[in-house]
Order: C-alpha cells, then structure tokens, then sequence
C-alpha cells in the first residue's frame, strides 16, 4: 500500500510543480493585465507589465514554490518542516544585528534579536540574549553594498500525515472544510448506488443463468448492453429531458439534491427524507448503470460456468435438492469475481463523476476536482489524489476480506 500510495502522489505531484500556468503565473497575469481595481493599480504603477523581484520572491514564499521539488513534496507530506509567519528583515551595511517585532506573546509585544554570526549565518535570540526556540532566520537575498534581506520564520511538521491538506488557492479556505460536504454528497450517492446495483443485479444475473437462452434472457440482455453502451451523463441528460419537465413529463426535478432553501427550511425532517430521495432517483441511476452491465454478465457467466462443473453435477447424484445445490454451492462460488472487483467498483463510484454533478447541478467530490485541475488550485487537486488513493487501497483491502468470505479455498493464518 505505502509503495502505491507513494509513487502515485510522487508522480502527480511532480507533474503539477513542472506544469505551465500554475499559481504563480496566474496571480502574475492578474497583476500584469489589471483584472481588478486594485491590480490595475499596481499594475500603474509597476510600468504596466513589470513585476517588482520582491514581488515575485513574495509570491514564491506564499505558494511554496521557492523550495526545491522534493522539500516541497516532503513539507506536503508533513515529514518537513514548514515555514510559517514570515517575517522581513533588512540588514544595512556593517549592521551586526537587528531588533524585529514579531508579534505578541502572553499580551505583550514580542520582539527578538536577528544577529549576524562570524561564519555568515543568521540566529535569532529572545531579548535576554537566550537562543530563541520558535523563531529562526534565513538569507533571502545579499546586496552589493553589503545589506542583507533576511526572513525570521517559524517551523512545523504540517502535511497530509498530521491531517493537514493545505489551504485552498481559490477559496481561500481548507482544503478539508471545502471538500467535506462535497466529499458527502459523493459518498451518499456512491453508496446508495453500489448496494441498489448489487442488490438488482445479482438477483437478475441469477434469473438469467438460469433461464440461459430463453425470451427474458435474451430481451433483458438487449436492454442490458444497450444501457451499458450508454454514457452516465448522457443517460441523465435524456432523463432530465424526458421526465424533468422539459417537452415530456414533469416526474422529477432538474437538479440538485433537496428542494430549493426556503422551502428545504419550512419542511419536516420526515419530508426532507421523501424531497432527498426525490431527488436522487435520477442522478443514481445515471451513476449506476455504468456498473449495472458488468455486475449482471459477471454474475449470470460466473453462475452458469459453475452449474457446468464435475461437483455440481455429484451434487446432484448425490440426490441434494436443486435449491440447495445452486444456492449453497454454486452461487457461492459464483460471486467470486463480483467480490474481486467490489473494491475497484467503490473507488470509482465514491471519487464522484464531474459530467453526472455537472447534468443534475450537483456540487460534488468530482466537479470540485476537475474545477480545481482547472484553475490551478493544487492543495485541492492533491488533497483530492490521497482521497480517492486512500479510498482504491481500502477498496483493495475490502475486496480481498471479501473474496476470503465467500471462497471457501483462501484463508487468511
């Protein structure tokens, strides 16, 4: 697992500090073409096009980029220490020390003592001449007529080990206090769509292993594959159309989850439940019917390869009924394929689908992913890859316990 997690976070990682138009570019171009009053401002004043060096040195800091790649990678992981509350220090010509303002402590202003050592090096002590043990310096830049700039910073192993995601470009937010509702929605939909699917498809693909080569076979084999050949977004589409009250009927809503707030406010928690799942039938079943196919074949061969074998047929003439030959052995071992791939199922129905939240208007794990790639906002695309890593490795987990439950030859000693 920690081999998988690692080198599929290493590689996405790398392809996002390399990309083109990341955020630095970004808040560059809005300085440089004035998207706002205040840009246009700067901009003004700047020349037009021409962005200070301290500037750029400022926004390096504030995204992290003036790190090489891998402390980058390794501060995200929290096995780093990140820097925090910088501050700025200018050291003048033959200026050995520097008394900075760093805020307060216990009520009071804290000031510490930024001096020069005999190697070149920058330390920081409280007042009372005491090493300090918060506060540290760096060299940002050397002049040529001998001052220094100089940053004083505080230390901490921050990342995703320690629970922290990073804060949002965008939304200037957690990542995790933007993704945790978002991150509901997908998971109540994901769910719910796994156990109907499981709970239709399994039965069908009994009924029709058993019916092989008969008129419902057939016809419901037709019905099936047309659907899996359909797209999830396009199947939702074609619902909203004909029964969101477009030129058809009008069965359910447009989008969403509930009802619009002034009416979701005024109703019982009774009636919630009725306008929630109201809701979801369509968007479920735009969700599902990916998996609806594939779970149906795999049950219906997986069943009618077992009925064909040797101990089934000494089953037989051993006089056991034929109830209990198909339901205690052969459906038994018909569902080993499906338990193997319940894992993968979950992984890709949970991450959420952009196309299915974008048809029904659903603000989700996946359109929050995909607008985020978008716009550059990395904490979020990152916080995003360990969900859903996290989530394909438990499903592996999952499906391995689940292939020990129901194949009688594995046993985990």
């Amino acid at each position: 697992m920690i081999p998988t997690f690692l080198g599929s976070t290493i590689l996405v990682f790398t392809i996002l500090q390399v990309a083109p138009g990341g955020p630095i570019d970004r808040a560059i171009m809005e300085l440089q073409m004035g998207g706002a009053e205040a840009g246009a401002a700067v901009s003004g004043e700047l020349g037009g096009n021409v962005l200070p060096e301290s500037a750029l040195k400022e926004l390096k800091r504030f995204y992290g980029f003036d790190k090489p790649i891998y402390q980058r990678y390794l501060i995200w992981l929290g096995i780093w220490p990140r820097e925090i509350k910088h501050r700025e220090v200018t050291f003048e010509p033959e200026q050995i020390f520097v008394d900075k303002r760093v805020g307060k402590r216990d009520g009071r202003l804290w000031t510490v003592k930024i001096a020069k050592e005999n190697n070149g090096s920058l330390v920081v002590r409280e007042l009372d001449g005491v090493m300090s043990k918060i506060w540290k310096a760096s060299i940002d830049s050397l002049g040529q007529d001998g001052s220094l700039e100089a940053v004083v910073f505080q230390t901490e192993f921050s990342g995703i080990l320690t629970g922290n995601l990073g804060k949002s470009y965008i939304y200037a937010k957690p990542v995790t206090e933007v993704m945790a509702p978002r991150f509901r929605i997908s998971l109540l939909l994901g769910l719910t769509g796994i156990f109907l699917s499981y709970l239709v498809c399994i039965p069908l693909g009994i009924k029709k292993a058993m019916s092989h080569g008969s008129v419902f076979d057939f016809s419901s084999s037709v019905v099936i594959f047309i659907a899996y050949s359909i797209p999830g977004w396009a199947l939702g589409g074609v619902l909203l159309v004909l029964l969101g009250g477009g030129s058809f009927l009008d069965v359910f809503p447009l989008g969403g989850l509930h009802s619009p707030r002034e009416i979701w406010d005024q109703m019982t928690i009774f009636e919630k439940i009725l306008d929630q799942f109201h809701h979801m039938i369509l968007p479920i079943i735009a969700w599902s019917i990916g998996s609806f196919a594939t779970l149906t074949v795999l049950m219906k061969n997986g069943l009618l390869e077992n009925l064909s074998q040797d101990y089934i047929r000494t089953a037989f003439a051993k006089g056991i009924s034929e109830r209990r030959v198909i339901w205690g052995h052969a459906i038994r071992n018909s569902v080993i394929p499906i338990a193997a791939n319940i894992g993968h199922i979950i992984g890709v129905v949970i991450a959420g689908s952009y196309f299915i939240e974008r048809v029904f208007n659903i603000e989700g794990f996946g359109k929050l992913a995909f607008e985020a790639v978008l716009q550059r906002d990395y904490p979020i695309t990152l916080g995003f890859l360990v969900i859903v890593v996290i989530i394909r490795l438990l499903g592996n987990i999952i499906s391995d316990f689940t292939l020990a439950l129901v194949d009688p030859r594995i046993r985990f000693k």
